[in-house]
């Protein structure tokens, strides 16, 4: 796995909507509140359509190397397998687990990660579960040098517990797309990182999960640190079509999409117009992901 996600091409799927996203995951697939009754048949839902998208042809590890799953997908199962099982045994695609509990409210321009008393146990269980990696998501709005460096330093510290328990973290401080000072915010996230990299033990890696940013190839220094995995891009709330533009323009870093991965799919979809609309996109993301990343080999 550690060798797929080092040096194979390829894009992470981002399947992990959790309860606060997954209402409007639903609503994009075309199912509405009023076609289901609680948070049970809900999550029932959305894992008939993250199922749908992991057993298509085109869902495998030649272009998709990874996929990022929320707690009760990990949990889950499709035909019968348990969810990680399914999709490195099956598909070749490697297995993260998103660990966070959600969001604080806003302060000093950004949002950082509520408590996670129980992550030890987590973290345990996903890795007896045959997950690689885990995913962590904080928010930041404004170019605040004191919330984004307490945001990083949150990052890095549940990073190094994740490490320690034989897994290998995605840190993500993601910038939003609608921040007035998303550039300002950029620099000031990228010397954070840069920093709490410096300070990892050799040995310990991470990756990083990071807006696409203003500058193209802004975050090249932290592509080529000695401690980072793989630099992925978040989709941001931009279209597929925008989000890929704007990747392709990034040497080095690769996409882990969720809502521009989704993005064309319905529910009324035959098995035939659905397989060859997720085809289309992973098509599409790929190319994004890796015609860049081969050019920049090649330099």
């Amino acid at each position: 796995m550690l060798d797929k996600m080092t040096s194979a091409p390829g894009f992470i799927a981002a399947l992990d909507q959790s309860g606060g996203s997954t209402p409007g995951a639903l609503r994009l697939y075309g199912v509405s509140e009023s076609d289901y009754q609680g948070d049970d048949e809900m999550y029932r839902l959305i894992h008939a359509m993250r199922a749908r998208i992991m057993k298509a042809p085109a869902f495998t590890g030649d272009k998709v190397i990874g996929a990022i799953l929320f707690e009760r997908t990990m949990d889950g199962d499709v035909d019968g397998e348990p969810v990680p099982t399914f999709l490195w045994e099956k598909r070749g695609v490697v297995p993260f687990l998103k660990i966070d509990k959600g969001l604080l409210e806003e302060e000093n321009g950004v949002q950082l990660m509520k408590p996670m008393p129980d992550l030890d146990a987590l973290l345990v269980r996903g890795r007896e579960k045959g997950i690689f990696g885990t995913k962590m998501r904080s928010v930041i709005a404004h170019a605040d040098k004191g919330g984004i460096a307490a945001v990083v330093k949150q990052q890095f510290e549940v990073a190094r517990q994740i490490i320690a328990q034989g897994l290998v973290p995605i840190v993500e401080p993601e910038v939003s797309i609608k921040s007035p000072t998303k550039r300002e915010a950029e620099a000031i996230l990228r010397d954070e990182i840069a920093a709490e990299l410096d300070r990892l033990p050799a040995g310990d890696k991470v990756m990083l999960k990071l807006t696409i940013p203003t500058v193209d190839d802004f975050y090249a220094p932290l592509v080529s640190h000695p401690s980072v995995i793989r630099v992925v891009a978040l989709s941001g709330g931009y279209s597929t079509v925008d989000a890929c533009e704007k990747l392709s323009h990034n040497h080095g870093v690769i996409a882990s999409f969720s809502r521009a991965l989704a993005e064309k799919l319905r529910v009324s979809m035959s098995d035939a117009e659905f397989n060859a609309s997720i085809a289309e996109t992973i098509d599409q993301i790929y190319a994004a992901s890796v015609n860049k990343a081969g050019a920049m080999a090649a330099e």
